[in-house]
């Protein structure tokens, strides 16, 4: 099994998107059996409780947001469903990946929209994600889903809080199974086995983006930006290929 690993997105108004037709094309080449993202494709900053009544919050509107994940998620599943549309034209072996979305904190504005204020009941919501008319199959905010043997949620907490994990040994040693979160802005890696000897891995997949946000520092912006490529998927264990935005840029645009 081979798994395509998509960690956050954020598209936004007024942030480039092409990069996401890249990775769809790197999709179309590789053909993995999964393809997983772990959420935060919509950064929804007009449902921001932390700028609201700032200068940056001017002109921000929930349909913008909207729209601009629709724009990246069309440039990202183009390239696949044009492959699919090859190969049945040509008669060649079928490939039709499972596509599995995790709804990230960012998406859950959304949601904490609507409890804050009965009034936006019906009116806005997740449906307007669209994600089933796209083929992804959705899970909640926080909700794991185990596949291959392998733990992905947008991100894994640790203690009664429900903060996230502070790094990748810490997850492995709170869940004892690889897992794989986004939610942070760098990549980390952490190994260990299992009693039985079984390779299990801890994934931080970083980001998948190329502007820089805002509320971070010269310091804190430039995070390795990219997509994983998880071969040779079994029962946990797998070789992990990070896929810089760079390699898909030079490679595909």
């Amino acid at each position: 099994m081979r798994h395509l690993v998509i960690p956050d997105t954020q598209c936004k108004p007024g942030v480039s998107l092409e990069h996401l037709e890249w990775v769809g094309k790197y999709a179309a080449d590789k053909k993995p059996d999964v393809i997983i993202h772990l959420g935060d494709h919509w950064d929804m900053p007009s449902l921001s409780i932390y700028d609201v009544g700032k200068k940056s919050f001017e002109g921000r509107t929930y349909q913008a947001d909207i729209e601009s994940g629709h724009a990246g998620m069309e440039l990202l599943l183009s390239p696949i469903k044009a492959e699919q549309q090859r190969l049945k034209r040509n008669k060649e072996k079928q490939w039709n990946p499972r596509l599995v979305f995790l709804l990230g904190n960012h998406e859950e504005r959304i949601q904490r929209a609507i409890e804050s204020d009965r009034k936006l009941d019906g009116l806005i919501g997740y449906h307007d994600l669209k994600l089933a008319s796209y083929g992804w199959e959705c899970y909640d905010f926080l909700q794991p889903v185990v596949l291959d043997g392998i733990a992905y949620c947008h991100y894994f907490t640790s203690g009664v809080m429900g903060r996230p994990v502070s790094s990748p040994a810490l997850m492995l040693s709170k869940k004892h199974m690889s897992c794989v979160m986004g939610h942070v802005q760098d990549r980390g890696i952490a190994y260990a086995r299992r009693a039985d000897g079984k390779r299990m891995t801890g994934l931080f997949a970083g980001i998948c983006y190329q502007h820089d946000e805002k509320y971070l520092t010269p310091q804190t912006n430039g995070s390795w930006s990219g997509v994983w490529m998880f071969n040779e998927v079994v029962e946990g264990s797998f070789d992990e290929l990070p896929v810089s935005l760079n390699y898909l840029r030079e490679t595909y645009a």
